[in-house]
């Protein structure tokens, strides 16, 4: 079996039971780095090289000032020991982190040391794992911790840490416990089947059913949200060609990132960029203009234009007021405004060219709305030279999303979590038709044991070595 940068010990015992070593702060030169260690002799080993308290006789949590010396007696560097005794620890066992000052020639000599006198050189991931299997935290848990590391802005920070402490594991294992409770007595049906007893009323049974599918249908809708709060809002600047929208996005990022000209079709392909406005990252994606392509490379960044119109969360639609008509802006943003998650703005763009300002378009959108929407809808008179303006749609970008930013309900922002719930979901429907149905005891037990394996495979009750390793393995060194 392919262990993906996991050693083939990996289902041994030992594997997880020996001494490891890793950085656990970032590569490079820095004022101070730390080397992390875990396992039963890692406190006993540590002592070996360190000189100043003995630190086998030391309290969990705490501090202790020495020198990191070989076996020459030779001093590697001064440093600062921490101690962490089992269970009290991340990782539930013994762990030591040295902080030695930050020159990687200093954090080398000190790794070879240990892993010369037989510590293991951790694998990705492996502190995290081992907390997984001493029962420290759950594999949701776990995963967040890789979403804390990866937090780019206040709302996926506070996303990952809300699931790191649990709140996400403890709606699922709730659940779970709720279903569990009666699906033990649809199981003891089973043992009577040929007494035809039911020991599950099938009227409680099927309004807790619902009550579960509730609450599992309420997360699997808020992935929308919560894979928006950890990848970003996905903001497409569309429109005409000359329209405005690469200058746009140099304004919002203040810098020059996209090429300006009055040539039209400048923008061949999409350039992307991030931005984080009050605590939310917003993905820019600035588009080629939208008209009959000239060729057939134009053509193709136009069709990558629609493709991401599509996927969008917010769509930022620019026409130019001194050249479009109204009609024409109308029916752009009716033929590719089409997801049903999107939202739009539409800029009104160079109202500072008034003098130019083409008289059919002036007419006020809000004043004849598109009624051909179904969506949430905002017009802008605009321009991108006035900082005002810039930031007026900085806080309409923000305004559109921050309410759906603000709940307090659980949100799911990793998809094997989401692909689990939609398996418990349509297992649960399952149930509550056989309910319905007076299906066979047996039938309604094979797919509540089907929910509950995909709610098991979300906190990791039931799980496989390879999931463990496909997980793990995408987590940085050290942690």
């Amino acid at each position: 079996m392919k262990t993906n940068n996991y050693s083939d010990k990996y289902h041994s015992d030992k594997y997880h039971s020996d001494t490891i070593i890793a950085l656990a702060t970032p590569q490079g030169t820095g004022a101070i780095a730390v080397i992390r260690l875990s396992g039963e002799d890692c406190i006993t080993i540590t002592d070996r090289f360190f000189k100043g308290k003995n630190l086998t006789k030391q309290s969990t949590h705490t501090l202790h000032f020495g020198t990191i010396r070989n076996e020459k007696n030779e001093i590697i560097d001064e440093v600062l020991v921490s101690i962490f005794i089992a269970p009290s620890s991340f990782t539930g066992e013994n762990c030591v982190e040295i902080s030695s000052h930050g020159s990687p020639y200093i954090v080398q000599k000190i790794l070879q040391l240990f892993i010369d006198n037989g510590v293991r050189h951790a694998r990705a991931g492996e502190f995290t794992l081992r907390a997984f299997l001493n029962g420290r935290i759950d594999l949701s848990q776990a995963e967040a911790v890789a979403d804390l590391i990866a937090s780019d802005s206040e709302a996926s920070l506070q996303t990952a840490l809300k699931q790191m402490r649990g709140g996400f594991s403890n709606e699922i294992k709730f659940l779970r416990t709720e279903l569990i409770n009666f699906a033990s007595l649809i199981e003891l049906e089973l043992d009577f089947a040929e007494e035809d007893v039911e020991f599950a009323n099938r009227e409680q049974f099927k309004a807790l059913l619902e009550k579960l599918l509730t609450a599992i249908v309420r997360l699997v809708d808020s992935f929308r949200i919560g894979n928006v709060i950890k990848k970003g809002v996905s903001t497409v600047i569309a429109g005409r060609p000359n329209a405005g929208k690469s200058t746009l996005l140099n304004a919002l990022l203040n810098e020059d990132r996209a090429i300006v000209s009055e040539i039209a079709g400048t923008t061949r392909d999409t350039i992307e960029e991030a931005i984080n406005i009050n605590g939310i990252t917003f993905r820019l994606i600035d588009t080629a203009g939208i008209r009959a392509a000239a060729d057939a490379i134009e053509a193709i960044g136009v069709q990558r234009t629609m493709e991401k119109i599509q996927t969008a969360s917010i769509v930022v639609y620019v026409f130019d007021v001194t050249q479009t008509d109204l009609s024409q802006a109308q029916q752009d943003v009716a033929n590719f405004i089409n997801s049903e998650a999107s939202s739009v703005i539409v800029l009104a763009n160079k109202m500072d060219l008034k003098h130019n300002i083409n008289n059919n378009s002036t007419e006020s959108l809000i004043e004849n709305p598109l009624k051909i929407f179904s969506k949430k809808y905002q017009e802008i008179p605009f321009s991108s030279k006035n900082p005002q303006d810039i930031e007026k749609l900085k806080n309409t970008l923000w305004n559109t999303v921050a309410y759906d930013f603000g709940t307090d309900q659980t949100l799911v922002t990793n998809a094997r979590h989401y692909e689990a719930l939609q398996g418990a979901a349509a297992s649960i429907q399952k149930v509550l038709d056989g309910v319905a149905q007076n299906q066979l005891t047996d039938l309604l037990a094979q797919d509540i044991r089907a929910a509950l394996g995909y709610l098991s495979e979300i906190t990791g009750e039931i799980t496989n070595d390879d999931l463990l390793i496909n997980i793990f393995s995408k987590f940085c060194i050290g942690k």
